[in-house]
């Protein structure tokens, strides 16, 4: 069904971000900069929207700076201020943030985009938001003590009401928002000041997220689903590699479409503007075979089996220059003194996102071309705007962003290009008309921007006692975030946290670790994925660590006890899980197999029940146990629905999804073949979330990398075979078991 969309978001003057003109406002940065001075730095004649407004009617609506793609931080976020706020729920409207970092801008990227990424969103957002809600309470109960004339410690609040118990007086809200006088700076809150875990109204609770309703009746509205008035449809056919752009274009076929308006080319390839979506999708079809290419991309000639070999090769070569990334202890010393010393190399293809909902966005251009206005799902609206200033050689502010629910993201809908939403941009420029430019399944794997191939040579060194004293883990890999975003790859040091992310192993007492780096540039497009560089590395250092309890002749679990001597937590989520998965007893046919993660703090441990099918080399998964702890549970039914959803997402990482690279162009085309889980693959999973009053991390990708490892071992309980490279397709399995 598509829908016009209209604006939306209260629009709130300068003059007014204090004192709302029918109740209650109040802005207040995140980097704690004074609220007036932040707004005056705003661009100007622009809607400016504050955290909060309390009408006189009692309705509080709460501004969500991040995106929506199912992972529930449209109401979680709003939730965190609601809860210090004392808010009746039931009188909370939420709205989308305008894109105006001072104010809403990520803290867990320096506060510098709007960017829903790397499950940070409730883990940096929660303890600023926390102080925004005690603030405007605060607000509201000293106008309520001068109101009614008693002390403000003689004041409490309840949901949406302050309420003075000596003389029964109550007032809501709603009621302090008509009269209320707000202060020219926000009132200092201490730690102390914040409510105790133990009184929380809502967090840890299992409220309803706020976009579900819409999802089950068929209400939602994805950018897929908008209609403009006047708006034609587009398509975009790219070039096969990155840095290639169209020699020569045979536009007669195209031409000859019923429904096909202009052919367009563009810097990096070729677009067609269409009266109907049908008419688009048969010009893309045609355009197909109409364009020659200049090769002049980096990737052009590459092959990613090769690719992964020459990989490999230089991983365990330790005469091959590499760059130190993480030194503890001196590994290198105790490895030459070990006892034995133990090694392997570990590789992971390519792979895609697979998200739902193909890349679309809707732009209308004006005539001039001095202003647009963008209708996407988007994971980083700063991205889409600065995307769109640039290419259209105009101001940001002349940007105006409706950003809507996603239909999954994974990553790929947030790098700083938008070249997706950058397509709609330049044909409705073109067009001088709205445009919505659809990417096809096909152009979605075909242009994709994937997990990077990656080899990995570890090295562990046991002294006498079977101890392990020395760890060494060097990672050849194709880069990431440079391709993704620049500008976060410079805030970060130069260097590739997403490509690196989980190499260091911070949980295990492991005292001499040492982690390397073979930078490589295939030119392949590159990004996030769901669970980023964990999802190879917890592979890699889970399987391993396995193997040496396999060859100590101790239980795997009791090995991972032995590493977590000094994590509390991360013993806890050990022995949870392998209680609940009845781990010892043994399975007739099947085989149980374990992984632990330390994600950024999040920690989890995950079981896997597994079989193989020796002749067809498939492996079924009947059932996953995960316990995790990951801090303070916002939403707990929410979390455990991340968790299951990590499951699966990790499953077709494990098994199924590959993509593979000939002559720099991707092979796969879509779902028949690159597989992702079907219903009939999911196994039964059993999560138990442990309470915890540490601070809450995300969970959206933390089960993700449990899972290959938890299936790897337990295929080598069944057949004494290590399976070294992700993917662990039938095909593979078959070779390894010979």
């Amino acid at each position: 069904m598509n829908r016009h969309i209209k604006s939306f978001g209260p629009r709130v003057s300068r003059r007014q971000f204090m004192i709302g003109a029918a109740g209650l406002s109040f802005a207040i940065a995140l980097d704690g900069t004074n609220v007036a001075t932040v707004l005056a730095k705003q661009r100007t004649g622009e809607a400016l929207s504050p955290w909060i407004s309390i009408g006189t009617d009692g309705t509080i609506t709460i501004m969500s700076a991040a995106v929506e793609m199912g992972q529930g931080t449209m109401t979680s976020l709003p939730l965190i201020i609601a809860e210090e706020l004392d808010a009746d729920w039931s009188k909370v409207k939420i709205m989308p943030a305008p894109v105006i970092e001072a104010i809403y801008g990520n803290p867990g990227f320096f506060l510098t985009r709007m960017y829903t990424s790397s499950q940070n969103a409730v883990s940096s957002y929660y303890q600023p938001l926390r102080l925004v809600g005690a603030q405007v309470r605060r607000v509201l109960l000293d106008n309520a003590a001068n109101r009614l004339g008693v002390p403000v410690a003689e004041l409490k609040t309840e949901p949406s009401m302050v309420v003075h118990a000596t003389s029964g007086r109550r007032l809501s809200y709603g009621e302090i928002a008509s009269f209320a006088e707000i202060p020219a700076q926000a009132p200092t809150i201490g730690p102390d000041e914040l409510k105790k875990p133990s009184d929380f109204r809502l967090i840890g609770k299992d409220v309803m997220r706020v976009e579900l309703p819409s999802k089950v009746n068929g209400s939602a509205i994805y950018s897929i689903d908008v209609q403009v008035p006047g708006m034609l449809y587009g398509i975009v056919v790219r070039a096969p590699v990155e840095g290639s752009a169209p020699v020569e274009v045979d536009e007669s076929s195209v031409r000859a479409i019923p429904g096909v308006m202009r052919v367009v080319r563009l810097p990096y390839g070729v677009g067609a503007l269409a009266e109907t979506v049908w008419a688009a999708l048969a010009a893309r079809r045609a355009l197909n075979d109409a364009v020659t290419w200049s090769r002049t991309g980096t990737s052009w000639g590459f092959d990613s089996e090769k690719g992964l070999d020459a990989f490999a090769a230089d991983a365990s070569n330790l005469s091959a220059p590499a760059t130190d990334w993480g030194r503890k202890g001196d590994a290198a010393g105790e490895m030459a003194r070990a006892a034995t010393v133990l090694e392997a190399t570990y590789r992971a293809d390519f792979a895609y996102h697979a998200q739902m909902e193909p890349l679309n966005a809707v732009a209308s251009v004006s005539p001039a071309g001095d202003a647009v206005e963008l209708w996407c799902g988007t994971q980083n609206q700063s991205a889409a705007v600065d995307a769109t200033a640039r290419v259209l050689g105009i101001t940001r502010d002349r940007v105006k962003l409706n950003y809507l629910l996603l239909g999954g993201g994974f990553g790929r809908r947030g790098h700083a290009d938008e070249e997706f939403i950058v397509d709609a941009v330049l044909l409705s420029k073109e067009a001088r008309a709205p445009v919505k430019v659809l990417w096809t399944r096909g152009d979605d794997i075909r242009n994709g921007r994937f997990r990077p191939i990656t080899a990995h040579y570890v090295r562990a060194g046991l002294d006498a006692s079977g101890k392990l004293v020395a760890w060494h883990h060097r990672l050849a890999g194709d880069r990431v975030t440079p391709f993704s975003d620049m500008g976060l790859y410079e805030l970060g040091g130069r260097k590739d946290f997403i490509l690196m992310a989980g190499v260091d192993l911070d949980s295990y007492d492991i005292a001499n670790q040492w982690t390397e780096l073979l930078y490589r540039d295939t030119g392949v497009r590159t990004s996030p994925l769901r669970g980023v560089g964990f999802a190879a590395s917890t592979f890699v250092a889970e399987t391993f660590l396995d193997e040496i309890a396999q060859k100590r002749g101790i239980d795997p679990v009791q090995f991972r006890l032995e590493l977590l001597r000094n994590s509390p937590r991360g013993r806890k989520v050990v022995e949870t899980v392998a209680t609940m998965a009845d781990w010892g007893r043994p399975r007739e046919g099947r085989a149980l197999g374990f992984a632990f993660v330390d994600m950024v703090g999040g920690l989890a441990a995950g079981v896997a029940e597994v079989s193989l099918d020796r002749r067809t080399g498939q492996i079924t998964v009947y059932d996953f146990w995960c316990a995790a702890d990951c801090g303070v549970q916002i939403q707990p039914d929410n979390m455990v629905a991340q968790i299951e959803g990590g499951i699966v997402y990790g499953l077709g990482l494990a098994i199924l999804g590959r993509i593979t690279i000939k002559d720099g162009i991707v092979e796969q085309t879509n779902f028949s073949d690159y597989l992702v889980p079907r219903m009939r693959d999911t196994p039964a999973m059993h999560v138990e979330l442990i309470p915890s009053d540490n601070p809450p991390v995300g969970v959206g990708q933390t089960s993700v990398p449990l899972v290959a490892p938890a299936i790897g071992n337990a295929v080598a309980q069944l057949t004494d075979i290590r399976l070294r490279q992700l993917p662990m397709s039938p095909e593979r399995v078959k070779t390894a078991l010979g």
